[in-house]
């Protein structure tokens, strides 16, 4: 009789009373179960995380800082409420404790009483770090507590961010008002520049007309006319000069009262700030040129290696006589600079994408690093200079006050110059001298005002003023220097669909162990009929293959309509299944066959084995090196690398070596079965009376 009827007659006798169908609708229902309950429970456990209790406590009493009301804590928990990322609770803090500690929540987040206080200090004389307090329990459950740390230390990034952003937002606006008072204190020295011309102007007409008015007394009225008019326009200008001085004198002291203190206060931060922003600006100019320059050299390079770790694997372990032992280790070098080079291609057309926005960002960071250069050398000493300015301006208001009130005493005794010829002689000798004096005096005055002026708008250009619009871009990258672009290649869009490769073959195994619970290893008829080995082997394994792809199809309808299980290449994910079911059929019927009741128990045992070498769940790298070591010698290594493959995308090799590694556990298991019924047909004592039965 040939093997498939044999196989057929195997399963036809389950349709023979209700106790064997319901066994057939358990054979086929109870990787079912395994599968299918397991990744129901596992199916997005993050996407449920708003249903997990958790304490919070917002004890902030808030804080004022530059005239603003600062509520960092209600801002946080508003935040927390909308992303909506557990099932917050707001209690106090004794009832976070204590819920904490009973199980009521799994763990709590606190924001003491002075968090704003503390954030509100950065812009202040004494800054602080803002404290999260989060409370776990790990006696309630791990994960949670690991989950927390993850999401808590996005919180705290967060608001560290919006700190830093306030602090830099402050000097920048400083800058700013520096910059409009210094160029209001240039202005006013520009005016200042021209009433003292004017002043130096009206003191060398006195003086001339006094060197005329000696010559002669038959000069005398005119002289004195003249110098009447001079003295006018010398008392008009000098008063000028006065006013101007005293209204610079008034500015000036007043922006420096403000200012004066935040610049020497903070002096060194904004020279340490600049330099830090200058050396970071030339590193990433520097390299942008040579990461452009050695990604295409690097994709070649990782090609030619994988080219040339594929001829060694051809050569040493698929057209060699006898394999090599390190074929595994190849493989599995291979595979890694083949990755490289899919890398190393992606880098290179990113590099080619963005090759224009690389040139432009290197001109702005060579702008951006002579700017802050130039900060960071005025820095230093800008306190100084600014209170040196202020003091000059204070000294020329004083001379200037002194000048105007003798000009009007000067204007006023030549009025009554004209009382008599002689007191006008006599004095006339001394009023040259001071004239001379004075005109000197005013000249130096006239080129101190100038220089003054010239200083003024000098410092205000090298002051930075920023709009609200550069403010905000320099403040933000400052605040969040570096930002994190990550790219997901082959995405599984939820947890059930990232585990399930490992639960699919579990409950697969399980099925076939269970079958051979039922069925025999080795078919009845045919080892009593004396029927060939392989004939045997077949019929019992036939109807486990049989069973094995109905278990197939109910699992992954189940898995894809109900749970919905998305498979990027559904068709080869099923036929890959059916090949899986034959193998590890084969497999368990070979156990049972050779070593009889304990076969089960070393089907199980494998069971166990390959469950924890196969990296399923963490990398098979962080497990023991027991399991790293049986992980190339295992059937379910290979199943779950070619079902993420074959699930969520990626290259197809791994695939097709786990094809090639399950035929030829297949025909292994096969031919020992076949061994192992051979040894059958011979009847022993051990087999009319086994030690053992299960």
């Amino acid at each position: 009789m040939r093997s498939p009827r044999l196989a057929a007659l195997e399963l036809r006798r389950f349709g023979r009373g209700r106790l064997p169908r319901a066994a057939l609708v358990a054979l086929l229902v109870l990787p079912l179960l395994y599968g299918g309950l397991y990744l129901w429970s596992f199916w997005n456990p993050y996407g449920r995380l708003d249903r997990v209790p958790v304490a919070l406590v917002n004890d902030d009493k808030g804080a004022t800082a530059g005239g603003k009301r600062i509520t960092a804590g209600d801002d946080l928990v508003s935040g927390l409420r909308d992303s909506k990322t557990f099932d917050w609770h707001e209690v106090s803090d004794a009832e976070a404790r204590e819920g904490v500690e009973n199980g009521t929540y799994y763990l709590s987040l606190t924001m003491p009483s002075d968090f704003s206080e503390r954030i509100a200090s950065s812009s202040g004389d004494d800054p602080e770090a803002g404290a999260l307090q989060v409370r776990s329990n790990d006696a309630n459950n791990y994960i949670v507590g690991q989950i927390s740390r993850t999401v808590f230390n996005e919180v705290r990034s967060a608001a560290s961010s919006k700190a830093s952003r306030s602090f830099l937002d402050k000097i920048f606006i400083s800058f700013s008002g520096i910059h409009d008072k210094t160029v209001t204190a240039a202005k006013g020295a520009d005016r200042l520049n021209t009433g003292l011309g004017k002043a130096e102007k009206g003191s060398k007409d006195l003086a001339d007309g006094l060197v005329d008015a000696k010559s002669g007394s038959g000069k005398l009225a005119k002289g004195i006319k003249k110098l009447k008019t001079g003295s006018g326009d010398l008392q008009e200008g000098s008063r000028q000069v006065a006013d101007g001085t005293q209204a610079l004198a008034d500015k000036v002291d007043g922006v420096y009262t403000q200012a004066g203190p935040f610049l020497k206060d903070h002096e060194k931060t904004i020279g340490d700030t600049a330099g830090l922003v200058a050396d970071s600006a030339k590193t990433v100019q520097d390299n942008l040129g040579t990461l452009v320059k050695h990604a295409p050299l690097a994709a070649e390079a990782a090609h030619l290696s994988a080219a040339a770790l594929t001829d060694v694997y051809k050569e040493r372990c698929q057209t060699a006589p006898v394999p090599d032992p390190a074929c595994p280790q190849l493989q599995k070098a291979k595979q890694a600079a083949e990755d490289v080079s899919g890398v190393a291609d992606d880098l290179e057309t990113l590099i080619a994408d963005q090759n224009g926005d690389l040139a432009t960002m290197r001109d702005n960071l060579g702008t951006l690093r002579k700017q802050a250069t130039a900060l960071q050398k005025s820095a230093p000493h800008l306190s100084e200079d600014v209170s040196d300015a202020v003091k000059k301006i204070d000294k020329l208001n004083a001379g200037a006050q002194q000048v105007a009130a003798g000009a009007k005493k000067l204007h006023t005794g030549l009025t009554t110059a004209d009382t008599g010829a002689t007191t006008l002689d006599a004095g006339i000798g001394t009023a040259k001298t001071g004239a001379q004096t004075l005109d000197g005096g005013l000249y130096k005055l006239t080129d101190g005002s100038g220089k003054l002026a010239g200083g003024l708008h000098d410092g205000a250009r090298k002051i930075p003023d920023y709009d609200k619009h550069d403010r905000d871009r320099r403040t933000g990258v400052m605040a969040d220097p570096v930002q994190l672009a990550s790219h997901d290649l082959h995405k599984a869009p939820n947890y059930g669909t990232g585990f399930a490769p490992y639960f699919i073959p579990l409950s697969l195994w399980v099925g076939a162990m269970v079958a051979y619970m039922l069925i025999a290893p080795l078919n009845r008829r045919a080892l009593a009929a004396g029927s060939p080995a392989w004939r045997i082997t077949l019929a019992g394994w036939l109807p486990v293959v049989a069973l094995g792809v109905l278990q197939v199809g109910a699992l992954m309808a189940v898995l894809h309509w109900a749970i919905g299980l998305q498979m990027l290449r559904a068709a080869g994910t099923v036929g890959f299944l059916f090949l899986v079911t034959a193998c590890f059929a084969a497999i368990v019927q070979w156990l049972n066959a050779r070593f009889g009741a304990a076969g089960r128990i070393l089907v199980l045992a494998l069971l166990m084995l390959q469950l924890t070498s196969a990296g399923g769940t963490y990398p098979v790298q962080t497990s023991p090196g027991f399991f790293n070591a049986i992980h190339p010698y295992l059937p379910m290594s290979y199943v779950v690398s070619a079902l993420r493959r074959l699930i969520t995308g990626g290259g197809l090799g791994p695939v097709w070596q786990a094809c090639a590694v399950l035929t030829a556990f297949t025909a292994g298991a096969l031919a020992l079965t076949a061994l192992a019924a051979r040894k059958r047909q011979v009847w022993t004592l051990d087999r009319l009376h086994p030690e053992l039965t299960l």
